[in-house]
């Protein structure tokens, strides 16, 4: 039975050694979910720009995390699952035209050991698991972002508020998120048992505001997904998110069968800002640029969900507390 599940991203490799990530190896979880930018292994520009086909930075990037003490740390106190995001995908911003995308899924695979697991039989990296008994069961859904994404449509004014690298795109563009494989993979997961779903992207979903990479810059592929817990019927959906280099939560009604909830938790070593004053209409609070960890903690017998930030202290700096009946659970 899953209590306490963890949720990092956004780990620079070469910086020196994480408080966020030593805070979270000293929590009492269940799970913890890396969900992307979880080396940088662009640093040096794309690898097919930099003529890099066998991949060196980010087999290099890998090889530095796996040294850290306190990647090891973490990676002996929890059990973890992993999502990818354009920095340990290789390139930044990337998606289904980076012409070196199979072998960085080989090197992902390889390094966190899903090779020869269900992940490693199909393209992509998406995959599930659930914990617990019925009536207690919590699935964990690992969306893969990057691999089957097709090219956003770029900004027509750059790093202005609300349009700093992309646009939405118009309603009919075609563009895709998730690959048809994964769409269908996904409806069927939906439809597996389950109590609380916790399905993880790396990059947002629900807000709108802001014009760097997210789920609102393809409104049909991010209604589509709606759409798609809607019809399975599935109850107890929290998405989860990083890449933002700020921790957010949000809430909203009307977009789901029951109100929809998100946890961003970015960055765990990487950060840019004090303060953040970006506010989206769905937002919880204020956003929170230092550094941080997310945490999802599950009480089965109170019948709640609480949605936490945590600073690298471990401290608990934003909360939103859910009864399972917000989230559909009966």
């Amino acid at each position: 039975m899953i209590t306490k599940v963890l949720l990092g991203s956004c780990l620079d490799e070469e910086k020196g050694p994480s408080a966020a990530m030593m805070s979270l190896a000293e929590e009492d979880a269940d799970l913890f979910l890396m969900v992307g930018d979880n080396v940088y292994g662009d640093r040096d520009g794309p690898a097919y720009v930099n003529n890099q086909p066998d991949l060196d930075e980010v087999r290099e990037s890998f090889a530095d995390l796996a040294a850290r003490p306190d990647f090891q740390k973490v990676r002996q106190s929890v059990p973890m699952m992993v999502a990818w995001d354009d920095h340990d995908y290789g390139v930044n911003d990337g998606g289904m035209e980076f012409p070196f995308r199979g072998l960085a899924e080989r090197v992902h695979e390889v390094f966190w050991d899903l090779e020869a697991q269900d992940v490693g039989q199909w393209p992509g990296t998406y995959y599930a698991r659930s914990f617990g008994p019925e009536g207690q069961r919590t699935q964990v859904i690992m969306l893969d972002t990057r691999y089957f994404r097709s090219a956003l449509t770029p900004t027509d004014e750059w790093g202005v508020k609300g349009k700093e690298r992309y646009l939405p795109a118009p309603s009919g563009s075609m563009q895709d998120m998730l690959g048809a494989a994964q769409w269908t993979w996904l409806e069927n997961q939906l439809r597996e048992p389950a109590d609380i779903r916790l399905i993880a992207s790396s990059i947002q979903i629900m807000p709108t505001v802001h014009g760097w990479e997210a789920w609102s810059q393809m409104p049909d592929e991010r209604q589509r997904l709606f759409d798609l817990v809607e019809r399975t019927e599935a109850t107890g959906v929290v998405f989860l998110s990083g890449d933002r280099h700020t921790a957010f939560i949000y809430e909203e009604d009307g977009v789901l069968p029951y109100a929809a909830h998100e946890l961003t938790a970015s960055s765990l070593n990487v950060a840019f800002a004090t303060e953040s004053e970006e506010m989206d209409a769905r937002q919880v609070g204020t956003g929170f640029p230092p550094e941080n960890y997310g945490a999802v903690d599950i009480d089965w017998t109170g019948k709640t969900v609480t949605l936490s930030v945590k600073d690298n202290a471990g401290t608990t700096v934003r909360e939103n507390v859910l009864a399972f009946s917000e989230i559909g659970i009966n």
